[in-house]
């Protein structure tokens, strides 16, 4: 896989040098620097954001080299299956307790699909349940670099301001 791929990460502020900030909320795939290669996931997420904190709505662009398959210990998730679902409820509930990933890739729990996911972590749907209601969603993906080692694969290609309506 010697293929280079374009990422977005949504922000308030243009982030040309990635870091690990400590979240002080539990994310679905744990602690770490969050992009998708849908561009109107980000875009979304940028708009959230800036109307959380201010600044701007910015999307930045980056590339990440082909090389980043083979050099990291990478988990990837297909589908939203059993394992994803216990592995996003882990995380959002502070209690993954597993293997420590570089760089993690997945369908990511957005308003729609994280209803589903807290009706389940409230007990009122069975494993079962919100696994069927997740099958009917349109799942967006997620690139989530959780190590410096991970992050060293990203550059940064530049940025875009998001209109807000």
């Amino acid at each position: 896989r010697g293929e280079s791929m374009i990422i977005y990460h949504g922000s308030n502020v243009k982030v040309e040098k990635p870091a690990l900030i400590v979240q002080n909320r539990f994310l679905d795939f744990g602690f770490g620097f969050y992009t998708t290669t849908n561009k109107a996931q980000a875009e979304n997420f940028a708009g959230k954001v800036f109307a959380r904190r201010g600044g701007n709505a910015i999307v930045n662009i980056y590339e990440i080299d082909g090389e980043v398959f083979s050099d990291l210990l990478v988990k990837r998730f297909k589908e939203a299956n059993e394992e994803w679902l216990d592995f996003v409820a882990d995380n959002r509930n502070g209690l993954y307790k597993g293997e420590k990933y570089d760089l993690i890739i997945g369908a990511v729990a957005n308003d729609d699909v994280f209803l589903s996911l807290q009706l389940y972590l409230t007990g009122l749907y069975t494993k079962e349940q919100a696994l069927a209601a997740l099958k009917i969603k349109k799942l967006y993906d997620q690139y989530v670099f959780a190590t410096e080692k991970a992050l060293g694969h990203l550059k940064f290609i530049g940025w875009e301001e998001v209109q807000q309506k």
